[in-house]
């Protein structure tokens, strides 16, 4: 069996993402006092009692509302409910049992799961408030739990309950090989959908208000070309639009999200051509060293010529002059358009990434390079490079010996990189390369 799934769920802001942040040991739900902050499923995991536990925490469920979000948040739970393997049923000790506690709990029941009440922000818990006795009109087969989702405590038993929940089972300890990728962009150009898309489900809430994914989300998908793990990430604004503590969170998320990944997905919207802000984008997948795909998605939407593709294509490169290596792909998220082509390419440039080549092929690579194009030479002394080895992947890194790093000019470095693409490939990805005057430590 897999790792036990649990879900957070309650009415918004009765402290689901403080406590799923201090079960998984750190802070990648956004915690802020505005009701439905979180509106993805957000997971995470925790060992307690020497098991492995995954952890959902959801956005808050409204059971009556006509609010787009709100209804897609309650949609979201619903499916985390559907996932979990034992359901964590928050409420608000401050503000009592209420009616839609009531109706959430009836919800609940109808799920068939193991249900246990976890009562927050009883911070005295061996002095509890006469109002935490209410919950037991509830009527689940579990007793309430008591706990301080900000201190923690209590946090031991709800874990103890959850696991008394399951059925007696031996889990399997699982190692997480698939290929992490990023899904990065601008709001609305088409994150959120193309992952639902590649899914086939409505995994992530997609609607047409800028700014609805806040959280970074993992999607996982295997198919025959292997298996994915897929972050979706709030959309990144320009920094003088940032003007609250949530969009600043989610931007946050944004370069968490790309730090965990393998493979980058620069989302662009065909229809409003690239700009500057998606330059910066680009900027942190390619500072980060990740290997990288342009995805022009709405490709269905633009008006085409023979010529467009190549014309497209070049304004990218001409705007994106620093990452001419990543591959662009154009797609259509609403209509699936070469959407399935983004698994083969995604295995490719990751398998470019992580490329190991041999000291003795690079530098029959560099000897071929120097006597084609000599090393530049300055006031007499000419450049001297000794040889190159590969130092590590993800992204490709050499180390290149020589007499004076100052004669090492960049041209001449970007010399030696094209040399290397063209014996190795490395597409997708960027090599980076760390020179070294002889004598140096290595």
């Amino acid at each position: 069996m897999s790792k036990p799934v649990i879900a957070i769920v309650g009415r918004p802001n009765v402290g689901k993402s403080t406590l799923f942040n201090k079960l998984i040991g750190e802070r990648r739900s956004i915690v802020e006092d505005t009701p439905g902050v979180t509106r993805d499923r957000i997971y995470g995991e925790t060992e307690w009692q020497g098991k492995k536990l995954v952890i959902i925490d959801t956005g808050g469920i409204e059971p009556k509302t006509d609010d787009i979000i709100l209804s897609q948040m309650k949609m979201q739970a619903e499916i985390a409910i559907e996932t979990a393997d034992v359901i964590i049923f928050m409420c608000d000790v401050r503000v009592g049992l209420v009616a839609d506690d009531k109706e959430i709990a009836v919800m609940l029941k109808k799920s068939g799961k193991p249900i246990v009440p976890c009562i927050n922000k009883c911070d005295s818990i061996g002095n509890l408030p006469y109002e935490f006795y209410e919950f037991y009109e509830l009527g689940f087969a579990c007793d309430p739990i008591a706990v301080s989702s900000i201190h923690g405590s209590g946090s031991g038993d709800l874990l103890d309950a959850c696991l008394s929940a399951l059925p007696e089972s031996d889990w399997e300890e699982e190692e997480d090989d698939s290929i992490k990728v990023a899904v990065i962009g601008k709001p609305n150009a088409g994150k959120s959908s193309i992952i639902n898309k590649i899914v086939g489900s409505e995994r992530l809430i997609v609607s047409s208000i800028a700014g609805t994914t806040r959280d970074a989300v993992d999607t996982q998908v295997e198919n025959e070309f292997g298996k994915f793990t897929f972050i979706d990430t709030a959309g990144i604004r320009r920094q003088s639009k940032i003007d609250n503590k949530i969009e600043k969170y989610s931007v946050l998320r944004a370069h968490m999200a790309v730090e965990r990944a393998d493979v980058c997905l620069i989302m662009i919207d065909a229809e409003k051509g690239i700009s500057e802000q998606d330059e910066k984008i680009a900027g942190i997948a390619h500072e980060a060293g990740k290997a990288s795909i342009i995805v022009m998605n709405k490709w269905d939407a633009v008006e085409k010529e023979n010529s467009t593709v190549k014309q497209v294509s070049d304004e990218v490169y001409d705007a994106l002059s620093y990452m001419t290596y990543a591959p662009i792909m154009f797609v259509s998220a609403k209509t699936g358009q070469r959407v399935v082509k983004l698994f083969e390419q995604i295995k490719y440039v990751y398998n470019q990434t992580v490329t190991r080549i041999s000291t003795g092929m690079l530098n029959d690579v560099l000897g071929d390079a120097m006597i084609r194009t000599q090393p530049p030479s300055d006031k007499g002394r000419r450049l001297k490079i000794y040889y190159m080895t590969q130092v590590s992947s993800a992204p490709p890194t050499f180390v290149i010996f020589c007499n004076n790093v100052e004669l090492f000019h960049f041209s001449y470095q970007r010399y030696i990189e094209n040399c290397l693409r063209n014996t190795f490939g490395f597409k997708g990805t960027p090599i980076r390369l760390i020179i070294r005057q002889k004598g140096e430590d290595a």
